[in-house]
């Protein structure tokens, strides 16, 4: 049996999507990106991890490309609306990836993670799993040795077993070039009205710190959010982090404008194309290809209305505060969301809720500083 057909009986139910192994075998450059929930690769209703996705998949696996694709959970039915509103399946996601990368990573190849909202947090703690634990030998990869590694990393990795694990089983000297996120919220999942705030988050082990093994972190972040429900998960600058570029980065609108997930108020895709544009280029930089041109496909504009914070369930959030920024070293305002900069439009009008220029009037948006 392969490790593919073994995931799949032990983790039934999979959505990803890998692309073929490369042909042609050289350095190759591995990318895994988890969406966030009830994402889609439908036309026209992407994310920014979903068009990222189809953007590495058309180069083919000629251009030594490896991508693994997840969206977020999905609403099927009234049976799954608990596995959406707790957030339930976000370490099988995590280990899923683990052993995508764990079969087919060699010494040599590159390594990419990138994810909105919650799929962010997957990618964090992926990463945080491979610094911890190291990555599987792709001998080594079976369902029961990630299982092992997942545990490993959840205790912490300091035990003398997880040390004897890690010498015997895994590549210790792995590197992340980078770890690209949308908007990062905590691993709960839709987090409907009220109900959100008794949901026991199970994830705590995971830190908010860069580790050793990534070389370089960049964040997306929604200036214009007020939804408690999708407060932000910072990363935690640290002294003596050996990467090299720690971006956190604030751009204007909502959650949803942030990282792409507009449905079905589409006008507010040239707003969302800022961030898109933003972090393919600090991802181009670190090295991963990408089409030639391929910015000019996506035309960007502050001016373009948001989805704003109100549209359908949006409106049922009634805890809201500003955002609180500019607390890390690592943070900033993107040039068109500085403070000085002209106020972007009003948000979509089937919303009830009001224009940004108006929230900032009363402070209901708008994030402050300490």
């Amino acid at each position: 049996m392969t490790l593919r057909e073994l995931i799949g009986s032990f983790w039934p139910g999979r959505r990803e999507k890998n692309t073929p192994r490369p042909t042609t075998r050289g350095p190759v450059t591995h990318v895994v990106i988890l969406d966030g929930t009830m994402s889609s690769l439908r036309d026209k209703h992407e994310t920014n991890a979903g068009i990222t996705f189809k953007l590495l998949r058309a180069a083919g696996p000629r251009a030594g490309l490896s991508v693994h694709y997840e969206p977020g959970i999905q609403w099927r039915d009234w049976r799954s609306t608990g596995d959406v509103v707790a957030g339930r399946g976000i370490n099988r996601q995590i280990r899923r990836a683990y052993g995508f990368l764990a079969s087919r990573y060699r010494p040599g190849d590159r390594i990419y993670l990138i994810g909105y909202s919650r799929g962010a947090y997957a990618v964090r703690s992926l990463a945080g799993c491979i610094d911890t634990v190291g990555l599987l030998k792709r001998n080594h990869a079976t369902v029961r040795a990630i299982e092992q590694a997942w545990r490993h990393y959840r205790a912490g990795g300091q035990s003398q077993a997880a040390l004897r694990f890690r010498l015997a089983y895994c590549l210790n000297d792995v590197r992340i070039e980078a770890v690209g996120c949308w908007d990062t919220v905590k691993s709960l999942g839709v987090r409907l009205p009220v109900l959100w705030k008794f949901m026991n988050d199970a994830h705590a082990f995971h830190n908010h710190h860069l580790g050793a093994a990534v070389k370089n972190g960049f964040h997306a972040l929604a200036l214009d959010e007020t939804r408690l429900a999708y407060e932000p998960v910072l990363w935690q600058s640290r002294e003596g982090w050996p990467g090299e570029r720690l971006e956190q980065v604030w751009f204007r609108g909502s959650h949803g404008d942030v990282g792409g997930h507009i449905t079905p108020y589409l006008r507010a895709r040239p707003l969302a194309n800022i961030p898109l544009v933003w972090m393919l280029g600090r991802l181009a930089d670190c090295g991963l290809p990408l089409p030639e041109g391929w910015a000019a496909a996506f035309p960007q504009d502050v001016n373009a209305p948001s989805i704003g914070r109100f549209m359908g369930w949006g409106k049922l959030f009634l805890s809201r505060r500003s955002r609180i920024i500019m607390e890390d070293p690592s943070e900033s305002y993107h040039p068109t969301a500085r403070p000085d900069a002209p106020l972007m439009a009003a948000p979509n009008s089937g919303g009830p809720g009001p224009s940004v220029e108006k929230q900032r009037e009363t402070g209901e948006s708008g994030a402050s500083a300490r």
